[in-house]
């Protein structure tokens, strides 16, 4: 099976492989969205199935909470779970501070909500997802239908005067409607090339009337774990400092390829 799967989807999985073993019994852990985020809901429901762990998960999408489900993990609402121990998640971007953009999935909103509602969130990603400085990847942010032409108006105008060098935004679209997230709203995306302050950037979307969230993930993340098409991992934890690199078998699973949503 190994021998099926594309240098990039081999660094998926190793990556979430590798942040499934953050998982302990009796944890309540969210569940991120995202090609590489499915791995880990794999890997998670390997572990259920064979190895007898108990976890309930907090899914950030619809999609993650089907997957969740059909892989044997107990799925209950952030309301009922109060407080999670841990999100595992994927990334569209990261940087050397482990700043984040995501929100390509769609699921920005539910993602962040859940994300610092974590003691502890760890990201997932191949190698292919650091940059030197955020922006490269259209910047998703979430807002309301009612007026969406007039905020994001609002928005191109604000760029001026912001560290970025692209001003444009596009509606995300769904064929040929406009795409609907999980909460009923739409999504702009950002073509910003390069953000200079993203900290500022984030404080100022989420100011403007008619935006609900914005992709930009600042001092959320804990660790990355990042992975590379030969099995290589490198794991980098933010508050210890501390960067490791390690080696993973790649073990074929019929069970944990088979299926597999993207």
């Amino acid at each position: 099976m190994s021998g099926e799967l594309s240098p990039i989807d081999k660094a998926k999985f190793v990556s979430a492989k590798r942040a499934a073993q953050y998982v302990e019994d009796g944890m309540r852990v969210g569940l991120g969205t995202g090609s590489t985020a499915a791995w880990l809901v794999r890997c998670l429901g390997e572990l259920v199935r064979d190895d007898g762990l108990k976890i309930k998960g907090v899914p950030t999408s619809s999609r993650t909470a089907q997957l969740a489900r059909d892989v044997g993990i107990e799925v209950i609402t952030l309301d009922e779970a109060k407080w999670l121990d841990l999100t595992i998640d994927g990334a569209d971007e990261f940087d050397g501070d482990l700043n984040l953009i995501k929100g390509g999935g769609g699921a920005l909103l539910l993602e962040k909500i859940i994300a610092t509602a974590s003691d502890q969130m760890v990201v997932i990603a191949d190698v292919g997802k650091e940059v030197e400085t955020l922006g490269a990847f259209p910047l998703p942010v979430e807002v309301i239908p009612f007026g969406w032409q007039t905020t994001q108006a609002l928005i191109e105008e604000t760029l001026i005067s912001m560290d970025v060098l692209g001003r444009t935004s596009t509606l995300r679209m769904n064929g040929q409607t406009p795409y609907v997230t999980d909460e009923g709203n739409h999504i702009l995306d950002l073509h910003l090339n390069r953000i200079g302050n993203a900290r500022q950037l984030a404080l100022v979307l989420n100011q403007m009337p008619g935006v609900v969230e914005n992709g930009l993930f600042i001092d959320i993340c804990d660790t990355v774990v990042i992975g590379y098409g030969d099995g290589k991992v490198e794991v980098r934890d933010i508050n210890e400092g501390t960067v490791a690199t390690e080696r993973l078998d790649f073990v074929e699973s019929d069970n944990l390829f088979s299926d597999l949503t993207e």
